[in-house]
């Protein structure tokens, strides 16, 4: 008796009674997948060219070796804060898409049901899938420390940062693991569970802070007063976002004098607020965990019980099962394209029904011009950066939504086993890809009206030049068919949703985030003249920096009101594009380029179509 209460209360006092059998399985088959080895090797290799990056722009090879080592502590600050906040925004996002699928694999394989008929609680299944999860994460988080170790022989960066700075990457990985846990409960497909989670973070951390900083800080925000210490609604935006405590803290080792000029902030406080903010999560993913498991394993396949329905919906779904019944057996009549006609009404995201679609648009617009307020009242909508944010913030979103609708048209088909039964009726091949590739266009189209709203809506009150729409059309219009034909191929490469997403997130950001980047480090090196100039050329191909371009010169309240002959253009290659026709000659000649690359990958999608059907 006495040796089993000891063992009773060494079980339950131990930690690992909190994730049981369940984590130690998740870490034998995670030790196994070659796909965490490739990801600390990644991992590893851009830690590195970053690093190399910050060196080369702080140490200059030129200058004698007694200016170069006057700057090592510099080089040892720039170096830290960069390894810091790599870690920091890298972690969180690669928490998201860990911990997408991680309760939705166990519901769509039927496997959560089993788990509750074991020892094992619903709370020990949630804890089991994060830290697993979690501990992969700190094995990346540990990877950096000799390196920040060795990099502190330097001077100048206390040891309290280190540590600071480790605790605030970890609970906000912590919480931003939850929140994508938290949505995968119910959702099945990893890109809408990453989507979901993306932008209620970014609601959380961006949208909420501005609103209520520019409605309890005007005066701070228009720079029209001093930072107030004792300013509540900074100090809990401090408390409470991880990017603003880890701003804070790295202002505060980089100037001595800072700590005199920003609010009270205390990052053991926000830890705790933060671990507060994941137990809440934790704890209602254990709540619906446990239901949903119980209904999987007494039978009932729903994941969510059904709601209750008004009398008024009873008539209307006994009308429509009449008028089914009525016309048993006579198929509906389609105009035009079936496979069009499928995709137009198909949800914005699958598994998010129309009417959401709409309530979210709907709050979105709502938002949007809440901010419009906002900056109206700040006096900034005259100026030329506010535009460019805004046109910056519609191109990501569209460039995100088109990118993850074109993915997912033909592995949604293969997933549900309905892409043999469309391969097999009369239609060819040509037909289904463009079809599909309408289908696409359609659906993201609500997306790219929020761009072209704002530019003729700020153009009507003579913000924005009307040139910016001509060439913005343009631009849009290559990069969305470069987008829906890789999206296309990637989606007959693969056979599930999130290999095709994922896999055309790889292609963008290695197009216009690694490349440049290695161009720009390999420019440090070289400084060849020549490859400088191939460099500008490409990089003037960038999306981003076509957009930048474009919108900063024809917006703001005197460039709008510029004739188009006297508009200068700032591209950064040096051959001198600077004016209207050879800004329009440029786009044009990049448009060509983008949408015959999308054509070539559409119609290579097309000849993989009848390739690994099943």
């Amino acid at each position: 008796m006495k040796e089993m209460l000891e063992n009773s209360l060494s079980y339950f006092m131990s930690p690992l009674s909190l994730t049981g059998p369940l984590f130690d399985k998740e870490l034998r088959v995670s030790s196994r997948r070659r796909r965490n080895y490739a990801l600390r090797f990644v991992y590893v290799i851009l830690l590195t060219f970053f690093v190399a990056i910050v060196w080369l722009g702080v140490v200059e090879s030129e200058y004698s070796p007694v200016y170069q080592k006057s700057r090592m502590a510099l080089a040892g600050k720039r170096i830290i804060t960069t390894i810091v906040w790599f870690q920091f925004i890298t972690t969180q996002l690669l928490a998201v898409i860990m911990l997408s699928t991680s309760i939705s694999d166990e519901v769509h394989h039927r496997t959560l049901g089993l788990l509750m008929t074991t020892p094992m609680g619903s709370l020990q299944i949630v804890m089991g899938k994060l830290f697993s999860k979690l501990l992969q994460l700190i094995l990346l988080l540990a990877i950096s420390l000799p390196l920040l170790a060795v990099v502190r022989v330097f001077g100048g960066v206390p040891p309290g940062y280190l540590i600071s700075s480790l605790c605030i990457t970890l609970t906000a990985v912590i919480f931003a693991g939850s929140v994508s846990l938290f949505f995968s409960i119910n959702n099945r497909r990893s890109y809408v569970v990453i989507i979901k989670a993306v932008v209620t973070l970014g609601v959380l951390y961006a949208f909420i802070p501005i609103i209520t900083g520019a409605f309890f800080s005007a005066d701070l925000i228009g720079g029209r007063t001093a930072p107030n210490t004792s300013s509540w609604p900074i100090v809990l935006f401090l408390h409470v976002n991880p990017f603003g405590a880890m701003s804070v803290n790295t202002a505060m080792m980089m100037s001595p004098v800072m700590p005199v000029a920003i609010p009270v902030f205390y990052w053991s406080a926000h830890c705790a607020l933060m671990l507060g903010g994941s137990a809440i999560l934790i704890a209602l993913s254990v709540k619906i965990v446990r239901k949903v498991a119980l209904r999987q394993a007494t039978g009932q396949l729903d994941l969510l019980p059904k709601l209750r329905v008004s009398k008024k919906q009873k008539k209307k779904s006994a009308r429509r099962s009449r008028n089914s019944q009525e016309r048993f057996g006579i198929v509906r009549p389609v105009k035009g394209s079936p496979v069009l006609w499928k995709e137009i009404r198909a949800p914005m995201i699958r598994g998010v029904n129309g009417r959401n679609s709409i309530i979210g648009l709907v709050v979105t617009i709502i938002a949007l011009f809440i901010t419009y307020g906002v900056c109206k009242k700040e006096n900034f909508l005259q100026e030329g950066f506010v535009h460019v944010v805004y046109v910056l913030m519609f191109l990501i979103i569209g460039t995100i939504f088109t990118m993850v609708l074109s993915a997912t048209t033909i592995t949604s088909e293969k997933e549900s086993s309905a892409w043999p039964i469309m391969l097999a009726t009369s239609m060819d091949d040509w037909h289904i890809l463009l079809g599909k590739a309408g289908g696409v266009f359609r659906r993201c189209l609500p997306i790219w009206l929020l761009l072209a709203g704002h530019v003729l809506l700020f153009m009507s009150i003579r913000y924005i030049h009307p040139i910016a729409i001509v060439h913005l059309i343009i631009f849009v219009v290559g990069l969305v068919t470069f987008l829906t034909g890789v999206g296309l191929y990637f989606s007959t490469r693969f056979k599930r949703t999130t290999s095709a997403v994922v896999a055309n997130f790889a292609l963008a950001i290695a197009l216009w985030a690694v490349l440049p980047a290695v161009g720009g480090l390999i420019f440090g090196f070289t400084r060849n003249e020549d490859f400088r100039a191939a460099f500008e050329l490409y990089a003037s191909g960038n999306p981003v920096v076509q957009c930048v371009t474009v919108t900063g010169a024809a917006s703001g309240e005197h460039e709008a009101r510029m004739k188009v002959s006297k508009l200068n253009y700032d591209w950064p290659t040096r051959r001198g594009w600077s004016k209207v026709g050879d800004t329009t000659l440029v786009l044009l000649t990049y448009m060509v380029t983008y949408a015959s690359a999308g054509v070539f990958f559409a119609w290579r999608a097309k000849c993989r179509f009848r390739r690994n059907i099943f």
